[in-house]
């Protein structure tokens, strides 16, 4: 009987926990059309929000970024939503940018720029997948990232490739450590509800305290999360 009663309150805090997630996605729902209110080429941009992409607290923190600090170099992990988004608004709002997009899927990307043309200041270079190793743990990343891109980035967006069960997405700890104190960046990491997302976000800040580098993070929440790092210059980022 006991035992009965501890399931049922257990799947209680669970319905209410996915309950208060649930109303938080709304909210950043409504706060994220509010924020593109008047650019009327993101009002009419079709866009899939949610489920392998982006959720509307993504989008909300991706326009917030784009719309206030112009980054002129970005860095894209993974061709998808996010990169409709960026595209569209480089195009309209920023112009001179420099937007370069990781896809391991030639087959997606066909598919992709047959039905969406991007900016010509957005660039994909198709990196196959291979298994790489952390701390003995396998994760899936892109061959070679390390000697194909080669310079900083004012905004690397961490959406791609499809997560690992440890360590998921650790390129970007491998691209961080070329970073150091002159560097102001942000980085923009989806998916950080899961473990293995936390897991990398962690290295990732080791790495840049190691590098001298002070920044400000935060954790904004509705149906999935998203993980914000930003330097002095962007600190404010963190707190909208």
């Amino acid at each position: 009987m006991i035992s009965k009663i501890i399931r049922i309150i257990r799947e209680q805090v669970k319905l209410q926990r996915l309950s208060y997630l649930q109303l938080k996605e709304l909210e950043w729902a409504h706060i994220f059309h509010d924020s593109i209110r008047g650019k009327s080429s993101l009002e009419k941009l079709p866009l899939n929000i949610g489920r392998w992409a982006g959720n509307y607290a993504f989008f909300y923190v991706l326009h917030r970024i784009l719309s206030d600090f112009k980054p002129q170099n970005i860095l894209e992990f993974g061709l998808g939503e996010s990169t409709k988004f960026t595209s569209t608004f480089i195009d309209n709002y920023i112009g001179e940018c420099h937007h370069i997009i990781i896809e391991h899927s030639k087959e997606w990307e066909n598919l992709f720029t047959e039905k969406f043309s991007l900016s010509n200041n957005s660039e994909i270079k198709n990196i196959d997948l291979v298994e790489k190793q952390h701390k003995g743990f396998t994760y899936k990343g892109y061959n070679n990232i390390e000697t194909i891109i080669t310079k900083t980035f004012d905004l690397y967006i961490i959406d791609g490739p499809l997560g690992s069960s440890r360590y998921s997405r650790f390129d970007i700890v491998s691209l961080a450590k070329k970073l150091n104190s002159d560097n102001q960046f942000i980085i923009l990491f989806d998916d950080y509800e899961r473990h293995s997302e936390k897991e990398t976000v962690h290295e990732l800040l080791d790495v840049l305290e190691k590098n001298n580098i002070p920044v400000k993070t935060k954790e904004f929440i509705g149906n999935k999360s998203v993980f914000v790092i930003a330097t002095s210059n962007c600190k404010y980022i963190t707190s909208i």
